[in-house]
């Protein structure tokens, strides 16, 4: 590597090192709570999430709907307007904040891009422990028993370089760490579902952004669910989503070896149907041509073995890697470059007053369709919500018992009937000066759904016709009860959660060029 790191400079070097490491430089020794001033001074046991109010993992719940009950909000719409900062805490060396708060048991459970994952008192924000991980951690956390007789809790997540951990949840201490991908570009960016003593794990890639390099041997990286013991991380199976093993296709004008089939990360949650013994997940486009039947796709898995059920693909022909465009494209690249189109965010089991249930997906086109999962995932309705090209769907929306809520790429939320999917409503936020980006998941409560923007505005609005009844304005400095420096910024992908009669957000998403990086945690009370 020496011949090759003299033609870079310190910027590209210092990448290179946080890239290889998966830790920001400078942060292996800081963010530790012990050396934090507002460290908790008693440690309450942890309760059973199922009991009292919690939002645990990333949809309140293994269906996904980011739906909170009046009683477990603790918070009723008319409070809603009342909503004042109760405390703030800045993530350590971070620039991005893009994992969503758990809360359970009055605590509040957090990652951050720095490599440490945070215990907090949902109340007060002081600081029960931290534990350092392997890498950056940008998934929502998961609390359960560590066996389903225990006493015990643990707390699962996974890193962007491809690690799942079991954390002891009252202490912080290491119950275990696994990796169920090997390959070395693989990450956990969408949440693990916990249920019944397993974890099911979704493996993305960031193959796909460098693989145009034509040193780069493209491309050889899978999607895939895993379902591991809650207890010890050990892999009970694994599922492809592309069956095939890669073989070699050809060389390119450098020489080297070119390889096929290949992508189609899974970058959502798997939503557990338990009604069904079944999962499900979306997956990303393909990384070469032609793209498999799985890719751009809603897959369903039997719970038990892993063994593929069904799969609806929703676009077809969708092989990518970033860069392969005009003066910029490779012989790395797709002869024809796919619209990078994906499923991005977790299909939602919702319930219809028939008491029969529908998947509801929505996607980057602006599409959101609903599929049948007692007929191997048929197409029940289809509709678009976006009134302009590329303004779609990216992280997901909510539902409650009537209507589906999401936030749009391209700026605006809408609301639309699960029965049908009609629209019911659409309010276009931020439609002046810069263009704002409202694609962080939705999140609703009864009265109530709350969205948040690019530029680090958050909205409660009326769920009956979209009416703003609360806003505030993340993207500035906050004081901490940590005394760290924080500032909030861009809310991409992370959405609100709501727990204890309070509301808590990460602020800082600093991913895309454009974004307003920060480091803020941030939790809001009407009292």
């Amino acid at each position: 590597m020496k011949a090759e790191g003299e033609k870079l400079s310190d910027e590209e070097r210092r990448r290179v090192a946080e890239s290889v490491s998966g830790r920001l430089l400078g942060t292996g020794t800081n963010g530790d709570a012990a050396a934090m001033p507002n460290t908790c001074s008693s440690q309450p046991p942890m309760r059973d999430p199922a009991e009292g109010s919690a939002w645990n993992g990333w949809g309140a719940g293994i269906v996904n709907t980011r739906f909170q009950t009046a009683k477990a909000a603790g918070l009723a719409a008319d409070q809603v307007p009342n909503l004042r900062l109760k405390w703030a805490f800045g993530f350590p060396n971070g620039i991005s904040a893009y994992s969503q708060p758990t809360i359970v048991s009055g605590r509040v459970f957090a990652g951050s891009d720095a490599g440490y994952v945070y215990s907090l008192d949902a109340a007060t924000g002081c600081v029960y422990w931290s534990f350092k991980t392997k890498a950056g951690v940008r998934n929502a956390i998961s609390i359960g028993r560590v066996k389903p007789a225990s006493a015990s809790y643990a707390a699962y997540f996974g890193d962007v370089k491809g690690n799942v951990y079991g954390v002891d949840a009252t202490t912080g201490a290491l119950l275990w760490t696994s990796r169920p991908e090997a390959h070395f570009t693989a990450r956990i960016t969408g949440a693990p579902t916990l249920h019944d003593g397993r974890l099911y794990v979704p493996v993305s890639s960031w193959e796909e952004f460098s693989a145009r390099t034509l040193d780069y041997p493209c491309c050889t990286f899978r999607g895939s669910v895993a379902a591991l013991d809650a207890a010890t991380g050990r892999q009970i199976w694994k599922t492809y989503v592309i069956p095939e093993e890669p073989i070699p296709v050809r060389r390119n004008s450098k020489g080297v070896q070119l390889w096929a089939p290949a992508g189609a990360s899974v970058w959502n949650s798997p939503t557990v149907d338990v009604r069904r013994r079944a999962i499900y997940f979306g997956t990303g486009d393909a990384e070469t041509a032609p793209a498999p039947k799985t890719s751009d796709a809603v897959m369903a898995l039997d719970i038990d073995t892993g063994k593929v059920r069904w799969v609806y693909q929703a676009y077809e022909n969708d092989s990518f890697l970033v860069g392969c465009v005009g003066a910029n494209r490779t012989d790395n690249c797709p002869v024809v470059q796919g619209p990078d189109l994906d499923i991005p965010g977790s299909p939602i089991l919702a319930a219809l007053s028939n008491r029969r249930q529908i998947l509801v997906v929505g996607s980057k086109t602006g599409e959101v369709f609903a599929l049948d999962p007692d007929r191997n995932g048929a197409l029940v309705w289809k509709v678009n919500i976006s009134d302009r090209p590329r303004s779609g769907i990216f992280w997901g929306g909510a539902v409650d018992d009537q209507h589906a809520y999401f936030g749009l790429s391209g700026g605006g939320v809408t609301a639309i009937r699960l029965v049908d999917g009609a629209r019911r409503w659409s309010v276009p936020l931020g439609t002046t000066g810069a263009p704002i980006s409202h694609a962080a998941a939705a999140s609703a409560m009864p009265g109530v759904v709350f969205v948040a923007g690019s530029d680090g505005k958050l909205h409660g609005l009326s769920t009956v016709d979209g009416r703003e009844l609360w806003g505030f304005e993340t993207a500035r400095d906050f004081p901490t009860v940590n005394n760290v420096a924080a500032r909030g910024g861009s809310i991409r992908a992370p959405g609100v959660t709501i727990a204890g009669g309070m509301v808590f957000v990460a602020s800082g998403y600093g991913v895309f060029p454009n974004d307003r990086p920060g480091n803020a945690l941030l939790a809001f009370s009407p009292r």
